[in-house]
């Protein structure tokens, strides 16, 4: 008698890092931009834990999930989140998202709306065609004063990176494969200057609460880009910050966080 052939091995995504803190009636997820990892919101993640169980996520190519496929492809890292969130029993989350991660977060809104309670998309990618592939480039190789002058410059007018931040920026470039990473993800998200949009007629069935925060002079993903969103969208505009507005301007992406989760909260 013939051996039976064994059942073809079911792929299964390897599991992305994150930091879980708090433990809330609440779910929030937190998921960083290019070049970034889950402690670029550490302050507002502790800020937030009383009221949530909080996940801040490194991102498929980024940090602790370096070698988690899907890096550079949005629609793939929104998969990637989709199946940890379901891997932990969360089935209702508010997820924000910051750059890269913004437009993770909308993908996720889009793919999964009965998992996302509201949205908060701070200076999100996807959103028009233009970005600033040549300050992204410079960011994937930089090191040392290279690095601060080039977060400085992704800011606004003035604004100068703290120490503190500039030294969490500084581990994660620092480590074994991550420039290299970098590299091999710009060429993906920005291409002649220009990266993948996600239509406005798309964003506009998105049915959960949807709160956009932008500086209008950020030079990474022009303000511009803020033009034109569905009536529902919800959108704050930062004066005269930049592209960092998780440095430049934490209290705001904290409270508008805290905002989501009240107007969600039957």
């Amino acid at each position: 008698m013939a051996a039976e052939t064994p059942p073809a091995p079911v792929a299964v995504p390897a599991r992305l890092s994150a930091s879980a803190k708090g433990s809330g009636p609440q779910t929030v997820v937190l998921l960083h931009g290019f070049g970034g990892h889950h402690g670029d919101w550490t302050d507002i993640q502790a800020g937030l834990t009383r009221q949530a169980c909080v996940i801040a996520y490194d991102l498929p190519g980024h940090g602790r999930s370096i070698d988690v496929a899907g890096a550079g492809n949005a629609s793939a890292m929104a998969k990637a989140v989709i199946f940890d969130l379901a891997e932990r029993g969360v089935n209702r989350a508010h997820i924000a998202g910051f750059s890269m991660g913004g437009a993770v977060a909308a993908l996720i809104g889009l793919r999964a709306p009965t998992l996302v309670a509201s949205l908060t998309l701070v200076a999100p990618g996807g959103f028009g065609p233009q970005i600033n592939e040549s300050l992204l480039r410079r960011l994937a190789c930089a090191g040392g004063d290279g690095l601060r002058a080039v977060l400085d410059e992704m800011s606004g007018p003035g604004f100068a990176t703290l120490t503190r931040d500039l030294a969490g920026a500084s581990a994660l470039h620092g480590a074994y494969g991550q420039r290299e990473k970098l590299e091999q993800i710009v060429k993906m998200i920005a291409r002649d200057g220009r990266q993948g949009e996600i239509p406005r007629e798309t964003l506009a069935t998105l049915t959960m609460p949807v709160t956009v925060l932008w500086g209008d002079a950020d030079p990474v993903l022009p303000y511009s880009q803020s033009a034109g969103l569905p009536p529902a969208f919800k959108l704050e505009t930062l004066p005269g910050k930049g592209h960092m507005l998780l440095n430049e301007a934490r209290s705001a992406v904290l409270a508008a966080i805290r905002r989501s989760i009240l107007l969600s909260t039957p």
